[in-house]
């Protein structure tokens, strides 16, 4: 007697994320810690040196609020001005793993931006609404200068590579460099046309800084020249530019677009990049620089491969982002949001407990003959046999029992998350010859269950021509009983509703596959052969002849 042979349930594709490298490295951080800060967060900077500490600039204006009232809910986070509105600017110190500040700047006039690190992370600089630099020792307090210059907001501020120079630019659409030891205006730039909103130092040249303006342009500077040396135009307001460490790839966000450069062959744009939906607000690269991060006002952030420049992975978080940052050693990554939330993931650490149970070794005959063994020909095989564990419902079909095998794919689990398993037993109890057996004689609620799994997956082409089948034989079976149960007449009209849709939509799509083929049909031109450009050219020496005459 032949063995039984279990149903062949057909694998059907399933549209899901490629597990890739990327995503297993991306998926290691852990669930993020959320900080309120009191405004909408512009900047995020971290230290280039140990233990890398993160600055988070942050300014909100509030007005209406009596001295008392702003003391009372902010107490020391508070710097009044005298015409009652209230600027919330501080420059907080983050630990990595503090979700208070460790050390705040407050003495600011004005609302804070920008605020950077230098190279050593022994001071830092940062914008102001009011027009000045301001330059603080990370270990004190007070501001060690201020270059006033500027007649409007600074949002940008930078360290050369020298250390011993800032660059900043304003809303005065200027550029300025300044000079720290002398706390003097060095050269002052005003080509941009519009704000000056992100800029970056070069790390291989000293003298060469990069900022970008909503004038749709890149403009690279060298402090030795009075004018710029390079302009790239971007085509959107720039909100963000970037350097490779290499210092020969130029990075710019604005619009929709990420754009990379080549600067060392005049600004010539290698590629384009639209991937986010909505203003691309942030860029940020990993430490090796194998990796480019973008945060945009659609609350993504896509992370690039900087070979193929494809997106290897994505962020999704509550609000749109304004600024994004990661550690140097790769172990934090920390987004800042327009409704003043930080959001900071940590990578979870790689734990080695040595006293986890030791994995169990091999046999010694996975040794002499592994797996990849290949047999000889002197060698003979004696193959182990493998004892098959049936379904229900092959061991239902294996006794012939046709309507409890039907019974046991129509179970609720098995018909809402594998459908595929109940279509395949209806299609081998159609093969067989006793699918209308197995569907007669039921009651009013399996013929309800049963109607109710058509109606919803007859549409579905894969189901499709089995689940017609077993519709026309449901009809022929029970039609004297239909008017008598108002269930059953509920899923017939369900069912014919369904199957009426689905036409409908056919003849729509034919219809508009008609209206393509005509379409094309005029965009395609024939080319006359050359029996037929002889015939032609003969008929017009005929006219031409007879004209003559």
């Amino acid at each position: 007697m032949a063995a039984y042979k279990p149903v062949a349930v057909p694998a059907c594709p399933k549209l899901g994320e490629r597990i890739t490298q990327d995503t297993l490295y991306w998926r290691g951080y852990k669930t993020p810690v959320q900080i309120k800060e009191f405004g909408a967060i512009n900047k995020i900077d971290f230290s280039p040196t140990p233990p890398y500490n993160y600055a988070v600039t942050a300014s909100s204006r509030v007005s209406a609020f009596s001295e008392t009232t702003a003391l009372s809910l902010l107490g020391r986070f508070y710097t009044a001005t005298p015409s009652c509105a209230f600027f919330f600017c501080q420059v907080h110190i983050y630990g990595r793993y503090s979700q208070e500040p460790i050390k705040t700047f407050s003495r600011f006039r004005d609302a804070a931006y920008g605020a950077t690190y230098r190279d050593d992370g022994r001071l830092l600089a940062a914008g102001s609404e009011d027009g000045s630099v301001c330059l603080f020792d990370v270990g004190g307090k007070a501001p060690l200068r201020q270059f006033e210059g500027h007649s409007k907001p600074v949002h940008v501020v930078g360290f050369l590579s020298d250390k011993y120079r800032i660059f900043s630019g304003g809303d005065d659409y200027s550029s300025n460099l300044w000079d720290i030891p002398s706390a003097t205006e060095i050269i002052s730039y005003s080509e941009h046309t519009d704000y000056v909103r992100c800029g970056c130092a070069s790390k291989v040249n000293a003298d060469v800084f990069i900022t970008g303006s909503y004038d749709h342009t890149v403009k690279l500077f060298d402090a030795r020249n009075k004018s710029s040396v390079m302009t790239i135009e971007h085509g959107h307001p720039v909100e963000s530019v970037l350097l490779f460490p290499s210092g020969g790839l130029l990075v710019s966000a604005g619009g929709r677009y990420v754009k990379v450069w080549d600067v060392l062959k005049g600004g010539q744009l290698l590629v384009s990049l639209k991937n986010h939906h909505k203003t691309v607000t942030c860029l940020c690269l990993n430490s090796s620089g194998q990796r480019l991060l973008s945060g945009s006002l659609d609350r993504h952030v896509k992370i690039y491969s900087t070979t193929s420049y494809k997106v290897v992975h994505s962020f999704n978080y509550a609000t749109s982002i304004l600024s994004l940052a990661l550690s140097p050693e790769d172990e934090t990554i920390v987004v800042g949001m327009t409704n003043g939330v930080l959001n900071v993931k940590h990578r979870k650490p790689e734990e080695k407990n040595e006293n986890s149970p030791k994995k169990r070794q091999p046999a010694y005959r996975t040794y002499v003959k592994g797996r990849t063994y290949m047999p000889k020909q002197e060698d003979f095989c004696v193959s182990k046999p493998v004892k098959r564990v049936l379904r229900k419902y092959d061991k239902l079909l294996r006794s012939f029992q046709s309507s409890k095998a039907l019974d046991a794919v129509l179970e609720p689990p098995i018909m809402l998350h594998t459908p595929e398993v109940t279509v395949a037993v209806m299609q081998e109890l159609h093969r067989r010859g006793t699918l209308r057996s197995a569907l007669a004689g039921r009651d009013e609620k399996q013929v309800n269950l049963l109607l109710t799994f058509v109606a919803r997956r007859v549409i579905e082409p894969r189901f499709t021509p089995v689940l017609v089948t077993v519709a026309d034989m449901l009809t022929d079976i029970y039609q004297p009983v239909v008017g008598q149960s108002a269930i059953v007449d509920k899923q017939f009209l369900k069912l014919q509703e369904a199957i009426g849709k689905e036409i409908d939509y056919q003849e729509e799509l034919l219809e508009v596959l008609g209206m393509m083929d005509t379409l094309f049909a005029t965009f395609t031109k024939k080319k006359d052969t050359c029996l037929e450009e002889n015939k032609s050219n003969g008929v017009t020496g005929m006219i031409a002849t007879n004209r003559n005459y």
